[in-house]
């Protein structure tokens, strides 16, 4: 699903505006933070590490080409790549915090003596 709502607000053909009633500057920065964020935790969750950050890494880039090269009432902005490679940190932080304390690893002479 987070893959989906990405997708969706990413190459949407028109940018979505903020009403101008809420007035919070740059507030499609924190939009785009909590996307790849929520992905990369997401992704994370079911694809190895490596993959999940190389996959989330491609798309930051390809989503300001497409946008500037290919959808008209979009533009390429490196400060939203920017946010997107902070939401990508953030998840994995998120993750990486969920995870817990370390698994520590045993070897032969503690696994005999029965040590850990």
């Amino acid at each position: 699903m987070a893959v989906v709502l990405q997708s969706l607000a990413l190459y949407w053909p028109r940018a979505i505006e903020t009403p101008p009633v809420i007035g919070v500057p740059h507030l499609d920065k924190a939009v785009h933070v909590a996307l790849f964020a929520l992905t990369t935790w997401a992704l994370l969750r079911v694809l190895p590490r490596w993959v999940t950050l190389a996959l989330m890494v491609v798309q930051v880039g390809l989503s300001e080409v497409i946008q500037g090269a290919f959808l008209p009432g979009r533009s390429a902005d490196p400060l939203d790549a920017a946010a997107d490679l902070v939401g990508i940190a953030l998840g994995f932080g998120l993750w990486r915090a969920r995870q817990g304390e370390p698994r520590t690893r045993t070897t032969p002479a503690t696994r005999s003596s029965g040590l850990r």
